[in-house]
């Protein structure tokens, strides 16, 4: 991959435009300089979106960001593994993150855009190129209020591999030292339920621990005529995939959001005959972090007790996803406030809470922070391509609205006690 940005560079325009922070509003400083370097970060989130790379290999993705950095005059570090990068801006002990997600989905990009993903199988169907970009962005921005002195702290930006992957890439990063002096942390992602120039925040619940659950069954097999002279592994599936969730159910406290859902069972190729094998596997789905840390046990105890009566065999495979991210009350506050002041009040709306799963929760187990939606919608269009589709996409001034938001976020983030 090379970077759509090789060109000379106007020494002016990289400038952050206009008198100091405290002779103009910072919302002028950001038009300015978004007019002079908006254009610019379209072209690297087309970039990135035409070239995506699978979990885990994002090396082109990294490599380009630490260029984009360094030329800005910053000290990009790459991690471990050369497929993600940390980047400190400005100085003091107390530090405020900002995390994006670099990886790619193993989906065709069904569009006709001359962006179109030129890698066969793989597409930024979940927005990951904007979230880099509009990480990106935030960097350019503090590195020039930073080289004016006028950064009042110190940021941190984290480009993260393997968000989509399990186990996923967020554990690598803060193993790699990512949190070390953090205060606190914040994330946006894409949304197409709101149309550009809106962000939707919430403290609390945002998204939900998303595991899964396999359930393998063995016996004997044996004729249908005759169920009793053998183990029903038919019947018992039935059981598990109807009892288990409803039991479940009375077993979890109602307010912890719990939701299973079976996503594939087999068993069996005759209509006549009983399977010696039967299985079936789902999803775990829980919006509390400690009814999440209960679930192995408990939906593992309650799937053996319902084969029991069987005579089945039971192997039960529990595998960890992510935890729920449950957003900071003042973190949340303050980016909720500082959205407000970058795009105006009446733009800032209550996010739902998502049943899907996000890995922006491990850095909220060691830190406090919040994660926000960001509109990426056509305003007026009744279209809307959800994630996770081939065809999906973005408005793309949802890039500068992203960076008016962070840029503020950082501002008042640094400014705060709060951390």
């Amino acid at each position: 991959m090379t970077t759509a940005l090789e060109r000379p560079r106007d020494g002016a325009s990289a400038e952050w435009p206009g008198p100091l922070p405290g002779a103009e509003p910072l919302p002028g400083q950001l038009d300015r300089w978004l007019a002079s370097r908006g254009a610019e970060l379209v072209a690297i989130r087309r970039h990135i979106h035409a070239h995506p790379e699978r979990s885990f290999h994002e090396f082109e993705t990294a490599a380009l960001i630490a260029r984009e950095l360094a030329v800005a005059g910053l000290s990009p570090r790459m991690l471990p593994k050369g497929n993600g990068v940390v980047c400190d801006i400005g100085e003091g002990d107390r530090v405020i993150a900002f995390r994006a997600d670099l990886d790619a989905l193993p989906l065709a990009d069904l569009k006709d855009v001359p962006y179109k993903s030129t890698v066969d199988g793989v597409a930024h169907a979940c927005g990951h190129d904007v979230h880099t970009t509009v990480l990106l962005g935030l960097g350019l921005a503090l590195a020039q209020l930073a080289d004016r002195g006028e950064l009042p702290g110190r940021v941190r930006l984290i480009f993260q591999p393997g968000e989509e992957a399990i186990p996923s890439g967020a554990p690598e990063v803060i193993a790699a030292g990512a949190l070390k002096d953090v205060a606190a942390i914040y994330a946006l992602h894409c949304y197409p339920q709101l149309p550009a120039g809106l962000v939707g925040v919430r403290s609390g619940p945002f998204t939900a621990a998303a595991d899964t659950v396999s359930v393998k069954l063995t016996g004997p097999g044996g004729h249908t005529a005759r169920p009793h002279l053998t183990a029903d592994l038919v019947h018992a599936l039935g059981r598990i995939i109807v009892d288990v969730p409803a039991l479940l159910d009375r077993r979890i406290d109602p307010r912890a959001g719990v939701s299973m859902v079976w996503g594939s069972v087999h068993a069996g190729e005759a209509f006549n005959a009983i399977p010696g094998v039967g299985e079936a596997s789902g999803t775990v789905r829980i919006l509390n972090r400690e009814a999440w840390r209960q679930a192995p046990d408990l939906i593992s105890q309650l799937i053996r007790d319902v084969v029991a009566p069987t005579g089945a065999e039971v192997e039960v495979t529990y595998r960890r996803g992510v935890p729920p991210v449950i957003n900071d009350r003042m973190a949340a506050a303050v980016i909720a406030g500082a959205a407000g002041a970058a795009l105006g009040a009446d733009r800032v709306v209550e996010a739902e809470i998502s049943m899907g799963g996000e890995d922006f929760a491990f850095y909220l187990d060691h830190v406090p922070g919040a994660m926000i939606r960001l509109g990426t919608g056509v305003p007026g269009s009744d279209e809307k391509h959800d994630l996770h589709q081939g065809d999906f996409d973005v408005d793309e001034r949802c890039i500068e609205h992203g960076v008016r938001v962070f840029v503020h976020t950082a501002l008042a983030a640094l400014s705060t006690g709060a951390f």
